[in-house]
């Protein structure tokens, strides 16, 4: 298995995101956008390249539950124990919004959308940058998900700043998306 943490152009990537770009990677299903989702600049420029609203809200992934600690204030300990658990597949939680998040990232809904991610390349680049990122697919509003690199250079060339090495993982279907307090089912993974 690549160590992808050491990777050179997963580094540079990384130090990129600190810088307010946009890259693309690989995720546990589909290729991702991601960006620092605290940089206002850096999420207007992602929405602009997908074509999407700011109210729809964005995903954010991390590499373990401990880089969401400031989202995850206030939880009832049952919650934060069902949010800290491994999951079999990719699972995106609707968190309670504590407000800790800045607007462009909740789309104004009073949750937030948190995926621990599973893929080790997604992983490695939480840590390098040091928090969450922004994740959202990589394609053009109404346009399939990107499954490979070559479909993230024929939708974005050169308008991003980056792109990773790797290959997507083994789930087939993106993240089921699901509310952490009731467990109801958003969209199916």
């Amino acid at each position: 298995m690549t160590d992808w943490i050491s990777n050179p152009q997963v580094c540079a990537a990384a130090q990129l995101l600190k810088q307010q770009a946009v890259i693309a990677y690989p995720t546990e299903s589909v290729w991702g956008l991601g960006c620092d989702p605290g940089s206002l600049p850096a999420v207007e420029k992602l929405l602009q390249l997908k074509g999407r609203n700011v109210s729809k809200g964005l995903i954010l992934i991390a590499a373990n539950p401990e880089q969401f600690a400031p989202f995850l204030t206030g939880l009832e300990p049952a919650a934060l124990q069902r949010f800290q658990t491994p999951q079999q597949k990719p699972t995106t939680w609707l968190v309670p919004n504590n407000g800790s998040a800045p607007g462009w990232i909740s789309g104004g809904h009073d949750t937030l959308a948190l995926r621990v991610t599973s893929h080790p390349l997604a992983a490695a680049l939480c840590s390098l940058f040091g928090g969450p990122l922004v994740s959202t697919s990589a394609n053009p509003q109404g346009q399939l998900a990107a499954i490979s690199a070559t479909q993230v250079q024929a939708y974005f060339g050169e308008a991003i700043d980056a792109r990773t090495p790797g290959t997507v993982g083994e789930a087939a279907k993106p993240s089921e998306i699901r509310y952490l307090i009731s467990g109801e089912i958003v969209r199916e993974g």
